[in-house]
């Protein structure tokens, strides 16, 4: 364990992220595709009205995960998540398998939003009367032909850019973008409740009618795919040699992000499935469909939510890709990566070839791949993530008790053995392709 603390003494990495910063990074993370995207086809096929029980199933299995990582945060300050406690408990073979989960996990995620936020980009400008050519905006699988999505390539190098400057950048900018898309969401709820039907909420969940599609089986379906939606508290414990006062403030971040983020989901489908019927939320801008009920004296609302959902999306792509290039660093600098990945910039404390390396790999992807089961595949890396890191807090229990914890799992050995099998759960519910 005193290798840990050797690097925690000697970080390269600027110190500059407090506990307001680590909880804004991980509800930037968390408030993003699953609102903006996933909430409507969950309603649509799966759910029903009852999706908000969806996000309290999702949301409970994710606090189990997130108090055996708040445990490990407050234990091993170290930057790299699930990987790093891997790495100081289990050993390097189950580290190496683990670091190169997140890995794939962050840019399968980083890849999905950005495809997303294309879409909605393109939305907003048809809005304005503007209209890329397709080739310009589809994949070419899509497009059956030689084609490229410009708009995804150039946002997640916009994010590379801004990464490669420098995290207090990367944070100011993440803190504004939480605030107005919170905002944005808290401003839909308040409205929407003028303009609610309780008849929507008739019946609150549909009769079953097939494997995974209503009734309870459907509930439990849909908590499994708006998993991929809270994913983001993972991201606060990569920052661990950024933390002002790690031990004490990442705790915070993590618990705090999923809380906030569990109860705005909570309100946003309650909402959503009050104000129109289920059945006609089978859309990719769910949130922009709901305020279009509101009336066409909304219409300039629908716009404003359109520029909150790109720019939410934008920071979900922030912190996924901010993410995945501090796991890479951790990586390198425990020599189970090539060392160059683990080379900080000078002048901005950043590591900056790795970042451009990532940056590259997402940007291609996000431009010329069809990228449709992505979402279902970064849910399962993260739920084995996860139940991986509540069966470390079991192990270090056992192995090593006198070691300083600032922070301790509540109602232990129930709290990690619930977040291993509800995790467990979740991938078996996930659907088959």
């Amino acid at each position: 364990m005193h290798m840990f603390e050797q690097d925690m003494q000697k970080s390269e990495l600027k110190r500059v992220l407090g506990k307001w910063s680590l909880t804004a990074i991980g509800i930037g993370a968390i408030i993003g595709g699953g609102v903006f995207v996933l909430t409507g086809t969950a309603a649509h096929y799966h759910a029903g009205p009852a999706l908000a029980l969806s996000f309290v199933i999702a949301g409970i299995g994710c606090i189990f995960a997130a108090l055996c990582y708040a445990e490990f945060a407050a234990m091993l300050p170290v930057e790299g998540s699930a990987y790093a406690y891997a790495y100081g408990t289990v050993g390097e073979l189950f580290a190496w398998i683990i670091g190169w989960g997140l890995i794939l996990e962050y840019a399968m995620g980083a890849m999905t939003v950005a495809v997303s936020w294309s879409g909605h980009f393109n939305k907003l400008l048809h809005l304005f009367g503007l209209h890329l050519p397709e080739n310009l905006t589809n994949d070419p699988v899509t497009f059956g032909g030689a084609a490229v999505n410009l708009p995804a390539l150039v946002i997640v190098w916009f994010v590379t850019w801004i990464l490669v400057k420098g995290i207090k950048e990367a944070a100011s900018a993440n803190n504004l973008i939480v605030v107005l898309k919170v905002a944005v969401i808290l401003f839909v709820i308040i409205m929407g409740a003028f303009y609610i039907d309780v008849a929507n909420w008739t019946p609150f969940i549909p009769e079953n009618t097939g494997e995974g599609e209503f009734g309870i089986d459907g509930i439990m379906r849909a908590a499994s795919i708006v998993f991929f939606a809270y994913i983001g508290f993972e991201a606060v414990s990569t920052a661990g040699q950024e933390a002002k006062d790690p031990k004490r403030d990442m705790p915070f971040g993590i618990i705090g992000s999923l809380v906030v983020c569990t109860v705005i989901y909570m309100l946003v489908a309650a909402i959503m499935t009050l104000l129109v019927p289920y059945a006609s939320l089978n859309v990719p801008d769910p949130v922009a469909v709901v305020v279009d009920s509101f009336g066409p004296q909304w219409s300039w609302l629908a716009k404003t939510i359109k520029v909150g959902a790109i720019i939410g999306l934008t920071s979900v792509v922030l912190v996924l890709m901010y993410a995945q290039t501090r796991i890479f660093y951790t990586m390198a600098r425990d020599g189970l990566l090539p060392k160059i990945f683990s080379k900080v910039h000078p002048k901005f404390h950043t590591p900056y070839i790795n970042t451009l390396l990532v940056g590259t790999i997402t940007a291609v992807a996000a431009g010329f791949f069809d990228i449709n089961v992505l979402g279902d595949m970064t849910s399962v890396g993260t739920l084995a993530a996860f139940a991986i890191v509540c069966l470390s807090v079991i192990y270090l229990r056992r192995a090593a008790p006198e070691l300083p914890r600032g922070f301790s799992v509540p109602l232990y050995p129930l709290t990690p053995i619930l977040g291993i099998l509800s995790c467990l759960y979740l991938i078996e519910s996930l659907p088959k392709h």
